[in-house]
């Protein structure tokens, strides 16, 4: 029986949206898939050496209420549903909510992106990125983690048009 393959395009550069592609990138690596992560437009964030403009944008997403990490009980069973004006005019709010987001991963021994990152690595999912991307945004190569392979789209095809599985996240 052939291996199954799992492509994951890979496109958000926000904290919440770089666990969906190396979560089911790792899982699939663990379940035997053979797994190809193309990184493009935003989702080259994940794979740069500095990992720190990674962060959580309430601005516009319904499902973004959350628990307070901290508290007492009562105070961390209350979902915060704060309007999107008072989200955009408070200065500093995306980078409170990306503080709350951290702590409640490390509250729930959830991995870091770093973390899942290297796990697939080790996993040998292959990761590329879209050159035309990074020429686009300025980067250099010496921007980003070792073990990348960089690409065009063309080259992405070859493995996603045999792929069981192709996402785009």
């Amino acid at each position: 029986m052939d291996q199954k393959k799992l492509a994951i395009i890979a496109t958000k550069g926000t904290l919440d949206w770089a666990y969906p592609p190396l979560i089911l990138a790792s899982t699939a690596a663990a379940l035997g898939y053979e797994v190809q992560i193309f990184f493009t437009f935003y989702g080259l964030q994940m794979v740069r050496k500095d990992l720190s403009a990674l962060k959580v944008s309430p601005l516009g997403n319904p499902g973004m209420p959350m628990k307070m990490p901290f508290g007492p009980k009562w105070f961390k069973g209350i979902n915060w549903n704060i309007p999107n004006a008072v989200q955009s005019l408070v200065p500093g709010f995306e980078s409170f909510a990306t503080v709350l987001m951290k702590q409640t991963i490390k509250n729930n021994g959830v991995a870091t992106i770093a973390e899942l990152r290297e796990l697939c690595q080790e996993a040998d999912v292959k990761f590329t990125v879209c050159q035309m991307t990074v020429e686009l945004f300025g980067f250099e190569h010496s921007d980003f983690i070792d073990g990348l392979e960089y690409v065009g789209a063309a080259s992405f095809f070859e493995f996603a048009g045999d792929s069981d599985i192709c996402l785009f996240i």
